[in-house]
């Protein structure tokens, strides 16, 4: 695990923390490893309800360590960066995000790959990959204008220019702006939300969500093969039982 990524549980939690602040936590090879490492484990591992991405310091995430990706040569698809781009979409674990500072790049792709994003007034984002004679990866030229509309992804992606929070809240990218002082407490309160419901239907929940566009008749079909599953599930007969308990009492 690289020492430029904190991992910590705290119950039904598991904290991935940037800790580069030095480099604007810039990711390295190593910390995408490390990143990959965190949500493997807790996708394996029912009893986390919530995968927490933050960054130590005044910053996010300042984008990819361009230095340190020179210095590996040629990427392969094996390369981790790709292995972790290639796994969000499959995560079924709610993901939350809490973003102050700069947010360049993955500092902003991932995101999209984000359940919950709080971010604080301060937070900074942009996608220059242009800029950088490069595309845009993490699947965002599919997402944004998903999220944001066509006009708005292409004047993102193709002008590379950078957007304040109040902006991302209202093209979508974000689900709150809050103080700066306060966004680890709004975090932590919206995890433990995520972390006190039934765990199998937060799961099945978010599967349904991030499932590929479909007619609506199929997602009809998906949703009742799946509601009859959890339904006959122990989990929601303990649940609707306490329930049902509460109402005669």
């Amino acid at each position: 695990m690289s020492e430029f990524v904190i991992t910590q549980r705290e119950g039904a939690i598991l904290h991935l923390r940037l800790n580069r602040a030095n480099k604007k936590n810039a990711l390295t090879q190593d910390m995408y490893q490390a990143l990959l490492d965190g949500v493997n484990t807790a996708e394996a591992d029912p009893s986390v309800q919530a995968v927490v991405f933050s960054g130590a310091g005044d910053a996010f995430c300042a984008g990819n360590d361009l230095g340190d990706f020179l210095r590996h040569g040629e990427l392969t698809p094996q390369a981790p960066v790709f292995k972790l781009l290639k796994r969000l979409p499959e995560l079924t674990v709610p993901l939350v995000a809490s973003v102050q500072g700069a947010a360049i790049g993955i500092g902003t792709t991932l995101l999209m790959h984000c359940d919950i994003i709080y971010a604080a007034e301060d937070a900074v984002f942009a996608l220059p990959f242009v800029d950088l004679a490069l595309v845009p990866e993490a699947g965002s030229s599919l997402l944004l204008p998903q999220i944001a509309g066509y006009p708005k992804a292409a004047e993102l992606l193709l002008l590379g220019e950078s957007f304040d929070a109040s902006q991302a809240l209202a093209m979508g990218l974000i689900n709150r702006v809050v103080p700066l002082n306060a966004l680890q407490s709004a975090t932590e309160e919206v995890a433990g939300k995520l972390a006190s419901k039934p765990p199998q239907a937060l799961r099945r929940s978010k599967q349904l969500l991030k499932t590929p566009t479909e007619s609506t008749a199929v997602r009809i079909e998906r949703e009742l093969e799946i509601f009859m599953q959890a339904l006959a599930s122990d989990e929601a007969q303990q649940v609707i039982a306490v329930k049902a308990k509460k109402k005669s009492a």
